[in-house]
């Protein structure tokens, strides 16, 4: 089963709800689709992950990137995969799980800091790479990433963006894609009228510094 997903269809920006509940899975996410988000990823290390994520598939179905974060072995891979998800982000460059994520047809997002990484990610046929630590990285660090990366790779900065113009647009400015988006969006802990906010206000500025271009 090969999904051809197209990206342009979706908001570059993905909610990471780590921590999450089953029972509390399908409320949360439908916050974030309610308020534009179009891209859910449950980390594997939340309670009953893969759970959550079926329960996502099953609700929300292909017309959105629903998945699951921190896939670091093949053997998680296959599990996701088993799950229906489209969607595979890694905070590592484990090609062997690129391969069987990008086989499946899931949008895959492995973790890269270093150009080696960076490349070999690219090769073994990651849709992008999701730029983490991206304090390690910093707006140098990733500029000079940039200039020697494929033309048109997908960056995706994630760790510690804000929901703000200034926290976003620097990136934008010199190449990222969009972003992933974790606890500053969503923690176990906040309220519903918290989560919607939070969604809220990443949608807006992102939208601010797209049209600001």
């Amino acid at each position: 089963m090969n999904k051809k997903i197209n990206l342009d269809a979706h908001l570059p920006l993905i909610a990471i709800i780590r921590g999450v509940t089953p029972e509390k899975v399908v409320a949360v996410a439908t916050i974030l689709i309610d308020e534009g988000f179009t891209a859910v990823e449950v980390p594997l290390n939340s309670p009953e992950a893969l759970k959550s994520i079926k329960l996502l598939v099953d609700t929300f179905g292909e017309n959105y990137l629903i998945g699951a974060g921190t896939v670091t072995t093949p053997e998680l891979a296959k599990q996701v995969v088993a799950t229906g998800a489209n969607l595979v982000v890694t905070p590592n460059c484990n090609e062997e799980v690129i391969k069987i994520s990008v086989a499946a047809g899931c949008a895959t997002f492995p973790g890269i800091v270093t150009p080696t990484e960076a490349f070999n990610a690219l090769a073994a046929g990651a849709t992008g790479i999701k730029l983490f630590p991206i304090s390690m990285l910093g707006l140098d660090g990733y500029k000079a990433l940039n200039s020697v990366l494929p033309k048109g790779t997908l960056c995706y900065p994630v760790g510690g963006i804000e929901p703000t113009e200034e926290s976003m647009r620097p990136y934008l400015e010199i190449g990222a894609a969009g972003f992933g988006l974790g606890s500053a969006l969503y923690k176990a802990t906040m309220s519903d009228e918290q989560i919607r906010s939070n969604a809220r206000n990443y949608v807006a500025a992102y939208k601010a510094c797209i049209q600001g271009h």
